[in-house]
């Protein structure tokens, strides 16, 4: 084990963000802030994992326990800064063996990147390393101090920064690694005596420094892996870099994106290789695309699974299941509990809900389709309800085996429409419909002549059937 324990800050109250929302439960990439950071940490396999919350502490709470349920949280009632944060979460703790410090609003960290610095830090037997990175805008950054040997002094905050320390360029990313004994015998040595009358975490350098320890600055190569996200122009900005790393990914693998620059997938879905997106697309939570799928231009799938051979152009899916081979849109909306067997065709303008599709069956153009289980081979006419809803409750349809559905008919649920049955255009259907029938359910035409001429005397229309007459 290269980590005995993993301590994130998440208490801040991430003023600048101008949120009702906790700053670490805002969400890039299909995860939090937060979410991001202990994805990075998980692979490290710490025995302990402490989190110390405090804004927005109930909610910061709940979603640590569906995202980490082993886990400890750790309240800081009073915000007295990162030193007093680590004391809190230090609290009770046997500290042996390494102890990771980083804070949990760093998007961008791999565990790639955490791992080697680990590594780097356990190998050199330091009593403490700082993860560093040479920033082109250090602005707002605390800056790493080097001696004539380059070695590393300290660490100053940027409020505490002379002008001379501010055009330093290599930061602190707030990623630490500790020996825990020497940790815990210096966590209880800080003053606030800074600008802030805070207890830095920084402090510490210069204390295991004054007694002789030996203290590493390990660099990055990639500062944006340490960025922070402190406002909504910052949160944007992790959005598209990880939009850019994420597809770089996907690219890679062998999938084929038009347009890196308009094509957002999150972290969390599964694209296989030889899938095709198109501009504008969207692939958000959950969502897997097997092989030889088509997605896209300007479609958004949020958890769903589309299997291979599928094409989505220009719809909206969510919690749907889109079978092999099948064909969506344009202009398809698919809501929750949809499911398309393979071979299907669900066409323009129809919306799908609570809904299985059987194979080869095709609902064209037009529709609404809403809790309803649909057979193999049936054809759905254009311009189709199924009127689920009654004012009070939903209600099932039952459509059979290929069956033939009529241009602009109602369903009425609850009904059932026996297999290979038929019903005439212009239906409401309000009874079930045997095997083999065709169902009518409409009134029989009828023509009063004149009506025009007598109830919109010279209008267009009159004039027209004027004209018609007489030529008649």
């Amino acid at each position: 084990m290269t980590v005995q324990t993993v301590i994130v800050l998440a208490a801040g109250e991430g003023t600048r963000m101008k949120s009702a929302k906790a700053k670490v439960l805002h969400n890039v990439a299909g995860r939090s802030l937060l979410g991001h950071v202990l994805n990075a940490v998980e692979p490290l396999k710490a025995s302990e994992l402490r989190i110390v919350v405090g804004s927005s502490r109930e909610l910061v709470e709940e979603h640590i326990a569906n995202i980490a349920p082993k886990a400890t949280t750790v309240f800081q009632e009073h915000r007295g800064g990162t030193g007093h944060a680590v004391q809190l979460a230090l609290a009770g703790l046997k500290t042996k063996g390494t102890v990771l410090v980083l804070a949990g609003d760093t998007p961008m960290l791999t565990a790639d990147s955490l791992t080697a610095f680990i590594a780097a830090h356990n190998e050199g037997k330091f009593a403490a390393s700082v993860l560093t990175a040479e920033h082109p805008d250090p602005t707002g950054y605390g800056r790493i101090i080097r001696d004539d040997a380059d070695e590393l002094l300290k660490i100053v905050e940027e409020k505490d920064a002379s002008e001379d320390q501010k055009f330093i360029f290599e930061i602190n990313s707030g990623v630490y690694a500790f020996d825990g004994e020497k940790l815990a015998a210096s966590i209880g040595k800080l003053t606030n005596s800074n600008s802030q009358s805070e207890l830095y975490l920084t402090d510490v350098i210069g204390i295991l420094k004054s007694e002789g320890a030996s203290i590493a600055a390990i660099m990055i190569d990639d500062f944006t892996e340490v960025l922070g996200v402190n406002d909504r122009i910052q949160l944007a900005e992790s959005a598209a870099l990880l939009r850019d790393r994420i597809n770089d990914h996907w690219m890679r693998a062998g999938v084929t994106i038009i347009d890196p620059t308009t094509t957002w997938i999150d972290a969390t879905a599964s694209i296989s290789n030889d899938v095709t997106i198109h501009p504008g697309s969207a692939i958000y939570g959950t969502t897997s695309i097997a092989s030889g799928a088509v997605i896209g231009p300007r479609t958004t799938l949020t958890n769903c699974r589309v299997q291979e051979g599928a094409s989505v152009l220009e719809s909206i899916a969510t919690d749907t299941i889109i079978g092999e081979g099948s064909t969506i849109g344009p202009f398809t909306y698919l809501r929750a509990g949809t499911v398309l067997s393979d071979a299907t065709k669900v066409g323009a303008f129809v919306e799908m809900k609570n809904a299985t599709l059987g194979t080869g069956s095709k609902v064209p153009h037009l529709s609404y389709v809403g809790d309803a289980t649909i057979g193999e081979g049936t054809n759905i006419g254009a311009a189709t309800i199924f009127v689920n809803y009654d004012g009070v409750e939903k209600h099932h349809t039952t459509i059979g085996d290929h069956v033939r559905i009529g241009s602009d008919t109602m369903l009425v649920a609850p009904i059932t429409v026996g297999d290979g049955a038929y019903t005439a255009a212009g239906s409401v259907i309000t009874e079930d419909v045997p095997a083999g029938s065709i169902a009518v359910g409409r009134a029989k035409q009828r023509n009063v002549l004149g009506w025009v001429m007598r109830k919109r005397a010279g209008s267009k229309s009159a004039q027209a059937a004027e004209a018609s007459e007489k030529k008649g």
